[in-house]
């Protein structure tokens, strides 16, 4: 695709994800998400011919100029959308696929500990929330969404919710987890996990004594 192709579709993308966004002109002007997405183009071709200096003094302008900080050698997929921007990071060896969208001060980084690929991969139609850091060379399922804060250390399978320090899956094809464990408790070939099983009794009984509190109150009141 040539460069005014990408722009429209950017743009177009925008307007899709964004109930905020105004017209195309607007768009194009105010956006520094699409700024550093549209630089970090450039800066990929030059990182990938060699212009590796000049591909990283590019990237601290843009860096400078939109509080977005991509690597050069990062690869962005289709249709990419960083909402808000500031204070996001992504790191070399990152691979983003199409459909993408991440907001401010997300971290897509590495842990200190690997060599070579050692950021994340995200698959198609990721989002990831705010203030959320996906670490190390780890795989961001189809589809999943990561929430605002969480911190990700592990791979995410396709259509899954994650939350929370350090991540946790919440819901998995549109199906809460503890619903989905519970219901594999019932399998012979699933061996017992005691803490799951104290945990899920915790829960049973915390909702039993919410709904008898909540009868209690209704006669008082």
């Amino acid at each position: 695709m040539n460069v005014f192709s990408v722009i429209k579709e950017d743009i177009q993308a925008v307007k899709e994800r964004d109930p905020a966004a105004q017209s195309s002109f607007i768009i194009w002007l105010t956006y520094p998400g699409l700024h550093a997405r549209w630089s970090h183009i450039v800066e990929h071709w030059l990182w990938n011919r060699g212009w590796k200096r000049l591909a990283r003094i590019s990237s601290q302008f843009t860096r400078f100029m939109t509080g977005v900080e991509i690597h050069p050698g990062a690869q962005i997929g289709r249709r990419f959308f960083i909402d808000h921007a500031m204070g996001v990071i992504i790191g070399e060896t990152t691979i983003i696929g199409d459909d993408c969208t991440i907001y401010q001060c997300v971290t897509l980084g590495g842990t200190g500990n690997e060599v070579g690929k050692r950021h994340p991969t995200l698959g198609n139609n990721v989002t990831v929330g705010v203030g959320a850091a996906v670490l190390g060379n780890i795989y961001i399922g189809d589809n999943s969404k990561i929430g605002g804060g969480a911190v990700v250390v592990k791979d995410v399978p396709p259509n899954c919710t994650v939350v929370g320090i350090p991540g946790t899956i919440v819901v998995r094809d549109g199906k809460r987890v503890r619903d989905e464990q519970l219901d594999k408790a019932n399998r012979k070939e699933n061996l017992p996990n005691p803490i799951e099983e104290r945990f899920s009794r915790d829960s049973d009984r915390i909702e039993q004594l919410e709904a008898r509190i909540r009868e209690l109150e209704a006669k008082l009141g």
